[in-house]
């Protein structure tokens, strides 16, 4: 039987070869990234714990931060233990179904970081400029109006991008120099036409995050000019709203970066884009829950409680 041609053949199985370069220094690495995932999992789940056991949390704001610490509990579990094995046991193989599952995954549930502070944003501005309507708003029925369109879209989006991906042959090369299976990191190792990927790939991009982030800011100018326009000092509100700003910028700034080094021509070395494409979805991770814990009063008054009560 003859064998068939290299172009006729499509590889199943693939290696993650993130930070490679590093060589014998690679395996250390486990180290700052199990730090982080211990952080990630313990911080969120204690900011879990403290939003469902305390009924003083329980209103549209904190149920919303909770669902955020859902997201950021989540995410981590995808892809960091894949990682750890391979920096010290170099267990880099994943199969193509496991990939495409992988990507679904992480895709999926990164895009509701972005969105989860989109409704948050609209919480925090029915509360402010329509505070006599703020109960009616947030009744599940009417803000379902405002939950829904955004999860259509993510799902529509993440999953064309991952079965187009899923369509591509792969004949050059099962090498993919990254820790995770993130799109492009996947799709650039395709042997045929990969244009269509590439525009999907930036619509995901700028339809999910990057348009949070202008609805987000465009909520927030009508919030502060509503403030000054009455003449009131609302620090609470304007302490949650700056909460939410320093969440989205160091996410977005992540996140776009990661997404534009493989389409723009840069500088930045493969191990760079590897942890910069590792940090924002680690980042927020680990550190939304240090930020909210801190910066909202309600949250940061019951964990002091939480730590008093443990003593005792």
């Amino acid at each position: 039987m003859k064998d068939l041609p290299a172009e006729n053949i499509s590889f199943t199985d693939f290696k993650l070869i993130g930070f490679y370069s590093l060589g014998e220094w690679r395996p250390f690495l486990c180290i700052p990234f199990f730090l982080l995932f211990l952080l990630a999992i313990i911080a969120n789940y204690i900011l879990i714990y403290l939003i469902t056991s305390q009924k003083s949390l329980h209103s549209p704001m904190y149920v919303l931060i909770g669902l955020m610490a859902v997201v950021d509990l989540i995410l981590p579990i995808f892809f960091v233990p894949n990682m750890l094995l391979s920096f010290l046991f170099n267990w880099s193989g994943i199969s193509l179904t496991g990939c495409l599952i992988q990507m679904f995954s992480i895709h999926f549930v990164g895009t509701f970081q972005s969105t989860l502070l989109l409704w948050m944003a609209l919480d925090r501005y029915f509360a402010i400029c329509t505070p006599l309507y703020y109960h009616k708003h947030m009744e599940i029925p009417n803000f379902l109006k405002f939950v829904l369109p955004p999860v259509i879209r993510n799902v529509l989006l993440v999953v064309t991008m991952v079965f187009l991906a899923g369509r591509l042959s792969f004949c050059a090369t099962n090498v993919i120099d990254h820790c995770f299976c993130e799109h492009m990191a996947l799709v650039q190792l395709a042997c045929g036409d990969i244009s269509v990927n590439n525009i999907v790939g930036l619509l995901t991009a700028f339809l999910i995050p990057t348009a949070d982030f202008v609805l987000i800011n465009v909520s927030y100018i009508l919030i502060f000019t509503s403030v000054f326009k009455s003449g009131k000092t609302n620090m609470k509100a304007l302490n949650t709203c700056i909460t939410h700003i320093i969440v989205m910028s160091f996410s977005l700034t992540f996140a776009l970066i990661a997404f534009l080094s493989y389409r723009i021509r840069n500088n930045l070395s493969p191990s760079s884009r590897v942890f910069v494409s590792t940090m924002y979805l680690l980042f927020p991770s680990s550190f939304n829950p240090i930020i909210y814990g801190v910066r909202t009063k309600e949250i940061r008054e019951t964990f002091l409680k939480f730590i008093k009560l443990q003593r005792y």
